[in-house]
């Protein structure tokens, strides 16, 4: 082989893996917009069983048609507390599953139906721009994406047919297992899919071309890669939390123990591949695609029953450490999907709603007891509640940015929601000023006066425990009962205040405190309103 023709080969494998590479970005990215919606129902229907938590991680994998995509959301949900390690350890081994299916799509191109297939690309394309829809716009990428796929596996398998002598001769040199599993962990790591790695060997099985002898060693090649496709979880969880280290660990774990013990079997079974897979088919490209899923599938049914020892491996080895980050459920991870990303948002509005409530009754205890030593322990509360607020609005606005129509109202939802529980957060700051006016002015208020608002609070109380549910459970019907309520805290706010005036008359309240009487009555009434508003957001 000159110079030139390893120029030109050079060009044509790079073109060719190129194009499969952007066949496998679009048929992964877009599948992903359209699925993890249902991928997280599957999620959250595992009961604690392993072997359905395997079945939604293959079938989650073998939908998106990435590992490292599937892998990345389940150290998201560990992360944001939707999943515990013990279902995520048996998730993550079906997901090792489900990524084999791109390897056996890849062997496709061994057969002639494949010229066919490419046809794809015109039909993906015509429906993405002639459609309307959105789903049917990415359903058009995801068919223009299978397409590249094939095309890209047919200009790597012909540029290897040009040059089959010369890239054979190189081929031949490399018998050593070591190297070649190293070889499969570093490829892997640089492209971070397994599935590509195993897409360029089926390629050049296409083309006729084997390495070293032509028995075991393309395997090695192929354990090598499930170890090099770890480095997208472990990347993911590296700035996540402690649970979230733990899934990318056992992740990592359970990769390399089963790449190990194959390594074994095939260094001590020189004719493995003889005896098996070169029996069963003919075809050296479903050959490789086939060992890939039987290692796999093996790997599942060794240590399936292993998933609490690989937990507590994760635990010894990667410590709790205390953190001084405040709770959340907003996770960089959950952008990918709006309606992951939206869920995780209203669970952090629920979050900061608490926050604020729980700074409104300790203003409240302050100010019904004049004490002033609660008013330091509420403003940090709401500067609590003022940091979770500016974490949302960040995290709506870059959502927003990649939404689409149909979301926008969801969007615009929390982003009023939040508005209004933070007016709750004011409420509670006013009280402060209130308790610390009442102390300095040495203000006294009647015990009817004392006890009407009292009354008023404990309504505000049941009014968010009733909004609080409906939120959690987007039940309209619930709106009847808030209803009742909120009016019935409008009519408190009309009677106290003429009840205090009544009490001015009759010389049982002092005048000076009627500023302080009459402003406290109507932020409780506002609070009623601003939980009111939130609670009709299910409605719309």
């Amino acid at each position: 082989m000159t110079f030139a023709d390893f120029i030109m080969f050079a060009v044509r494998l790079l073109a060719g893996t190129g194009v499969f590479l952007v066949g496998v970005h679009l048929l992964t990215s877009n599948i992903e917009q359209l699925a993890t919606g249902k991928i997280k129902e599957l999620f959250g229907k595992t009961a604690g069983k392993r072997f359905v938590n395997v079945g939604i991680g293959a079938a989650s994998t073998a939908l998106i048609q990435s590992s490292g995509v599937t892998t990345v959301l389940i150290v998201g949900f560990v992360n944001v507390g939707i999943m515990n390690l013990y279902q995520a350890t048996a998730m993550i081994m079906g997901a090792n599953i489900g990524t084999t299916v791109t390897a056996q799509i890849a062997a496709l191109s061994a057969f002639p139906i494949t010229t066919y297939i490419q046809i794809l690309i015109f039909i993906g394309i015509m429906m993405n721009i002639a459609c309307k829809s959105e789903n049917s716009k990415k359903t058009g990428l995801i068919l223009a994406g299978l397409g590249l796929i094939f095309i890209g596996l047919s200009l790597m398998s012909d540029a290897m047919k040009v040059n089959r002598n010369a890239i054979q001769n190189i081929f031949e040199t490399v018998t050593n297992p070591l190297l070649l599993f190293l070889i499969g962990i570093l490829l892997t790591a640089l492209v971070q899919s397994s599935s590509a790695t195993t897409s360029v060997l089926i390629a050049m099985s296409v083309a006729g071309l084997r390495i070293g002898t032509g028995r075991n060693e393309i395997l090695f090649i192929i354990l090598g890669t499930n170890i090099g496709s770890c480095v997208t979880a472990l990347m993911s969880s590296i700035t996540a939390g402690t649970n979230a280290k733990r899934a990318g660990l056992i992740h990592l774990l359970f990769n390399t123990f089963g790449s190990v013990i194959f390594f074994i079997l095939l260094i001590c079974m020189p004719s493995f591949m003889d005896f098996t897979f070169r029996r069963w088919f003919s075809a050296a490209a479903t050959q490789i695609a086939m060992f890939h899923t039987f290692f796999n599938v093996t790997c599942t049914l060794l240590f399936l029953p292993l998933c609490n020892v690989f937990v507590k491996v994760s635990e010894i080895l990667i410590k709790e450490k205390k953190s001084d980050m405040p709770e959340t459920y907003l996770d960089e991870r959950m952008l990918s999907s709006a309606s992951l990303a939206i869920s995780q948002l209203e669970k952090e509005m629920l979050l900061l709603s608490d926050i604020a409530m729980a700074a409104f009754r300790t203003a409240y205890q302050s100010f019904k007891t004049k004490d002033k030593s609660l008013i330091a322990p509420t403003k940090e509360q709401i500067r609590h509640a003022n940091f979770t607020y500016h974490s949302i609005v960040n995290y709506l606005i870059r959502l927003s940015a990649q939404s689409k129509l149909s979301e926008e109202r969801s969007i615009s939802n929390i982003h009023n929601n939040v508005g209004d529980v933070m007016r709750i957060a004011e409420i509670a700051d006013n009280f402060t000023k209130y308790t610390q006016t009442s102390i300095d002015e040495n203000l006294c208020f009647s015990e009817s006066g004392e006890k009407e608002i009292s009354e008023m609070v404990q309504c505000i109380e049941k009014l968010y425990l009733l909004t609080r549910q409906i939120i959690i459970e987007k039940d309209p019907g619930m709106l009847s009962p808030i209803d009742q309520i909120e009016n019935k805290i409008d009519s408190f706010r009309q009677k106290l205040i003429d009840n205090h005036i009544e009490r001015l008359n009759l010389g049982k309240c002092k005048p000076e405190c009627s500023g302080v009487f009459i402003n406290l009555v109507s932020n409780l009434e506002r609070l009623g309103d601003h939980l009111t508003y939130i609670a009709y957001t299910v409605k719309e």
